[in-house]
C-alpha cells in the first residue's frame, strides 16, 4: 500500500468517526478523503522557521477611549417679574 492510500485510508477513517460511524458510507468517505488528500498534496509546504526573518512584534492597538461627556449646566430658577 502506498504512502497516499494509507493517508486516503486514514482521512476516510477520520471523516467515518466524525459522522458518527454511520454504515454504508465507505465510498462516499473514501471520495472525500481522496479528494481531501489530493489537496494536501498539491498545498505548497510551509518554509522553515529559520529561513524565515523574523520581525519584531507588533504591540497590540489599543481601542481608544471615548471622551468623556461634557458636564451639564444646572439649570437656572425661572425669573420673577419685578412689581
Amino acid at each position: 500500500m502506498s504512502t497516499e492510500d494509507k493517508r486516503i485510508r486514514e482521512l476516510a477513517h477520520q471523516i467515518w468517526e466524525s459522522e458518527g460511524k454511520p454504515h454504508g458510507e465507505d465510498a462516499r468517505h473514501w471520495e472525500m478523503a481522496r479528494k481531501l488528500a489530493e489537496a494536501e498534496a498539491l498545498t505548497p509546504s510551509k518554509p522553515k522557521a529559520a529561513a524565515k526573518p523574523k520581525a519584531a512584534p507588533k504591540a497590540a492597538a489599543k481601542p481608544k477611549a471615548a471622551p468623556p461627556p461634557p458636564p451639564k449646566k444646572p439649570k437656572a430658577a425661572p425669573r420673577k417679574p419685578a412689581s
